[in-house]
């Protein structure tokens, strides 16, 4: 009778080490399966959004580089100010200049409006 006890309870023991050997072997294999399946269903999206980010990026970087190419021409419009200013100076010392050559030769000055405006603007309290 202890013999078919002792027999019964190996029996059981090895069912169950068997039982969790079989769980232990294939638990890995189930995860990796899992895995594989949300992998397989999640990445056609991934890649979609990926294409779209990368879409992005390239208009993003378009916009950015003609935001810049604006910028810096503005600021070479607002730095050229200085030399407009420069060419406005020198044409009006040339017209002053040409003045008084015509009247030391003798002739009367030709009456322009740059030379009313240079005139203007040399006499004015604001200058």
């Amino acid at each position: 009778m202890e013999d078919q006890e002792m027999q019964l309870k190996v029996r059981r023991v090895s069912e169950k080490f068997t039982e969790s050997m079989y769980v232990l072997a294939n638990e890995p294999s189930v995860a990796l399966y899992r895995l594989q399946e949300h992998v397989r269903r999640s990445l056609p999206e991934l890649a979609q959004h990926k294409t779209d980010m990368q879409s992005w990026e390239e208009q993003s970087q378009g916009a950015i580089y003609s935001v810049e190419y604006a910028c810096s021409a503005v600021r070479s419009m607002a730095k050229s100010s200085v030399y407009f200013k420069n060419i406005d100076g020198l044409l009006r010392h040339a017209i002053s200049m040409k003045e008084q050559m015509s009247i030391s030769q003798g002739r009367s000055p030709p009456h322009s409006p740059l030379v009313a405006a240079s005139c203007a603007s040399s006499t004015s309290p604001s200058s």
